[in-house]
C-alpha cells in the first residue's frame, strides 16, 4: 500500500528518505521465507569494488556474527551505519532483520507524551524507560516531529505495536506511524456517515500467522433508541476497508482496543454502563469472544479499566480506598488471572485517581496515569509502599503511551 499523498502532509518523510530507496545489494539480499532468517548475499563485480576499501580497513567477520552483532544495536545507530556501505544498508534496511532486532530490543521502551499547545501545535515528547526508573526531566527528553502538518483537535493516540504507533484522525481515518525511522502511512478514509451522537473506535495490532499488522474501527451510533455498531477492518498493503461481523455485545466504551497475543480487546457495555465485559476479536480468524473477569473475592469493585503489561491482558480494579493491578498470565484462561500489584490511593489525589497503568520496572516499581485536574503520572514502589509524582510541564490534555522502539516499517 503507498503512503498518501495529501498536501498537507509530509509525505517526503517516506518518498523522499534515503533510507527507503531499493539499492542493487537490496535486490541481491535472499531471504528464506520458509524460516525467516537472513542469508548472506553473494558479492556482486559491483560490490566488490565499492565496498574493497572497507574490506581492507575492517576485520572480516562471518555473516552470521555480523547480524548477531547489529541487531543489538540501538535504531538511531543502526540508521546511521547504513551509511557505511551496501551490504550493511541492505541488511539494516530487510524486514527480516528488522523483525529480529525488534525481538531483541525488549528493554527499549520509551513512555510518549502528547499534548496540545496553547498554539494548537501537536506537541510529542518521548522519555526512555529502563530498568531503573529515572526522572522524567527535559535532559532526558527528545521531542519527536509529527509527520502531519494539520493536525485536529480530535486526534488521538490509539495504541503501539512492534515500534509503529496508530493514530485516529478525527473519527474518519488511521495514521500508522514509526517514529524510530521517520515513516508513516495515512490509511484510506472509512467513509462511515457522519451522525449525531456517533463516534468511532479504534485497535491496531499483528497477526503471526499471516505476519500482518490490522487496525480495526467500531464504528457506533444510535438506531432506534440504542446503539448499533459497524466494524471494519484494514489490512496493512492494502487498499480499502472491509467489514466484518458486528460488535457482538453492546458498544465499547474505552477510548480503544488493547492488542494482546494476536487479539484486540475491549470494555464493553451489555445492559448498562456499569455492567461490562470484556470482548476480544481474534485477528486471524476475525472472530470475537467474551474473557471472563479475575474473582475479586469479596472486594466491592467500583470500575475497572483495561491494559497490557508484560505482554499480558491487565485489569486495573478499583475500590473505595484502593486499586488493585491483575494480571492474565495465560491469555483465555480465567483462572491465570493474578493479582500483581495492591495500590492504595494518595491521600491528595483523592478517591480511584488510577485511570491506567503504564509499565512494570524490573525493580518492582509501577508507572500509574492518574487523573486529578489535569494528568498526573505516579511511580509506586511495591517494596516499600512509597509513592512519587512526576508533573510534565505542559499546558494541555496530557495522553501518555507506551512505546518500543524498532526499525519495523509502517509502508509494507
Amino acid at each position: 500500500m503507498a503512503p498518501t499523498s495529501d498536501t498537507d502532509d509530509r509525505n517526503d518523510a517516506v518518498s523522499s528518505n534515503p533510507f527507503t530507496e531499493e539499492t542493487t545489494a537490496t535486490k541481491k539480499q535472499r531471504l528464506n521465507s520458509s524460516t525467516g532468517t537472513l542469508t548472506s548475499p553473494a558479492p556482486s563485480s559491483s560490490d566488490t569494488s565499492e565496498d574493497s576499501a572497507h574490506a581492507t580497513q575492517l576485520p572480516t567477520l562471518p555473516f552470521e556474527i555480523m547480524v548477531e552483532i547489529l541487531s543489538r544495536l540501538p535504531v538511531n545507530f543502526l540508521m546511521q551505519l547504513q551509511s557505511v556501505c551496501k551490504s550493511w544498508k541492505s541488511l539494516i534496511s530487510d524486514p527480516n532483520f528488522a523483525k529480529k532486532h525488534f525481538r531483541l530490543s525488549t528493554t527499549r521502551h520509551h513512555l510518549l507524551i502528547t499534548y496540545t499547545n496553547p498554539s494548537r501545535e501537536f506537541v510529542l515528547t518521548a522519555y526512555p524507560l529502563s530498568s531503573r526508573f529515572t526522572e522524567l526531566t527535559a535532559t532526558t527528553a527528545t521531542q519527536l516531529e509529527y509527520p502531519l502538518i494539520n493536525r485536529n483537535r480530535f486526534d488521538q493516540i490509539v495504541d503501539s505495536c512492534h515500534g509503529i504507533l496508530c493514530f485516529a484522525l478525527d473519527q474518519r481515518f488511521a495514521l500508522l506511524w514509526n517514529p524510530s525511522i521517520r515513516k508513516f502511512t495515512k490509511l484510506p478514509s472509512l467513509d462511515n456517515p457522519k451522525l449525531k451522537g456517533s463516534y468511532t473506535i479504534y485497535g491496531f495490532g499483528y497477526t503471526h500467522f499471516s505476519d500482518s499488522y490490522k487496525v480495526v474501527a467500531v464504528y457506533c451510533y444510535e438506531s432506534d433508541g440504542s446503539y448499533k455498531t459497524q466494524v471494519k477492518v484494514h489490512t496493512l498493503g492494502t487498499n480499502a476497508w472491509r467489514k466484518i461481523q458486528d460488535f457482538p455485545s453492546g458498544v465499547p466504551f474505552d477510548d480503544s482496543g488493547k492488542f494482546v497475543g494476536g487479539t484486540i480487546n475491549w470494555l464493553a457495555s451489555r445492559d448498562s454502563f456499569f455492567s461490562c465485559v470484556i470482548v476480544s476479536l481474534d485477528l486471524e480468524k476475525e472472530s470475537y469472544q467474551d474473557l471472563l473477569q479475575p474473582d475479586y473475592g469479596e472486594v466491592v469493585v467500583l470500575t475497572i479499566s483495561l491494559g497490557v503489561l508484560r505482554e499480558c491482558l491487565c485489569i486495573l480494579s478499583h475500590s473505595d480506598t484502593f486499586s488493585d493491578v491483575w494480571l492474565m498470565k495465560e491469555y483465555g484462561n480465567k483462572d491465570s488471572w493474578t493479582k500483581l500489584f495492591h495500590v492504595p490511593y494518595m491521600g491528595d489525589l483523592g478517591s480511584c485517581p488510577y485511570t491506567k497503568v503504564l509499565y512494570v520496572y524490573e525493580d518492582d516499581k509501577i508507572l500509574l496515569e492518574c487523573h486529578s485536574g489535569l494528568v498526573v503520572l505516579v511511580v509506586y514502589n511495591a517494596r516499600d509502599s512509597t509513592f512519587k509524582t512526576h508533573e510534565i510541564q505542559n499546558n494541555g490534555w496530557m495522553v501518555p503511551q507506551i512505546y518500543q522502539e524498532s526499525l519495523v516499517s509502517p509502508c509494507s
